[in-house]
């Protein structure tokens, strides 16, 4: 059973970290701070130099944490590579936002302001992240939104930025015509967007998130790690039919790892990001998880 995060478990987290030193390696692993929404906000200099004295190096940050955590994340030496930023700023739909209860955003806000803030805070990369459940629908939709993302891209490059398109496993579910994965991998533009593939949703579309990488080799610039739970059955295309305890850290399900390393890194995978989106103990997660990766040699 999971534990509850408490000040007590913060404290021997952090102590035990101290000792920890990031085994020497080729490839800099990150950390997704979604994974720590719900602690880093109300204490970054302790999560963070948690985060560091594990061995993180790396992190993708929320938009909405930007101008909080960037002097932290300057002092600790930990860079902030990729920063999420909210959907309605490409689709316009503020409301398909609201509905699925998405973190409020002020409807004047705008891309270029998102834009300005990466730049501000020395991030090369954004990331589309998310479609609201309103906005998921067939592939004529996926072709028009395929054009903003590049529409959007260019002033990405304009700014000196690079856009990202991270997946969930709505994407691959099977429509009219074909999956909208395809006609996103069709019609984004490679020169223009990369792909940050999250394994733990593509393998809950019941692909193997190994081939998939392998299929992409070349557009795929970044992973999310998080592990799935077995004996769940896929797959599934609807994020909340997934139960909480589906979600597991590195080294604890079903994804087989060593393969999907072989792959990511044969791909020129850069980024690797760990991430956990629902645990009672975030900070126990992000040690475990790094430590499995680790173990399993990245």
């Amino acid at each position: 059973m999971r534990r509850m995060l408490t000040r007590r478990s913060f404290l021997t987290h952090s102590a035990a970290s101290v000792h920890l030193a990031a085994q020497p390696s080729k490839r800099r692993v990150g950390l997704a701070l979604y994974t720590v929404r719900s602690v880093v906000m109300e204490r970054p200099a302790e999560v963070l130099k948690l985060a560091a004295n594990i061995g993180y190096s790396e992190v993708e940050i929320m938009r909405s944490q930007v101008a909080l955590l960037t002097p932290h994340l300057k002092q600790l030496g930990l860079k902030a590579v990729s920063m999420h930023f909210e959907t309605p700023l490409i689709t316009g739909n503020w409301q398909a936002w609201k509905d699925a209860e998405m973190p409020p955003i002020e409807e004047t806000y705008t891309f270029q302001k998102a834009l300005d803030v990466a730049t501000a805070g020395n991030i090369p990369n954004v990331v589309f992240n998310y479609l609201p459940p309103k906005e998921r629908g067939e592939l004529d939709y996926y072709r028009a939104l395929s054009d903003k993302l590049n529409t959007a891209a260019e002033k990405c490059r304009a700014a000196g930025l690079r856009l990202w398109y991270h997946n969930h496993n709505f994407e691959f579910m099977p429509k009219p015509g074909g999956r909208p994965i395809d006609v996103l991998l069709e019609r984004l533009d490679p020169t223009l967007i990369h792909l940050e593939v999250d394994l733990f949703w593509v393998s809950m579309a019941g692909l193997d998130p190994a081939a998939f990488v392998k299929q992409n080799s070349g557009r795929v610039v970044a992973v999310h790690l998080k592990d799935r739970a077995p004996n769940i059955s896929v797959p599934r295309y609807d994020i909340s039919s997934v139960p909480k305890d589906t979600y597991e850290e590195v080294g604890r399900g079903v994804l087989k790892f060593p393969e999907i390393f072989q792959a990511t890194i044969a791909a020129g995978v850069k980024h690797y990001y760990i991430e956990q989106d629902h645990t009672t103990d975030p900070l126990q997660s992000i040690r475990r998880s790094y430590d499995a990766v680790r173990k399993l040699g990245l």
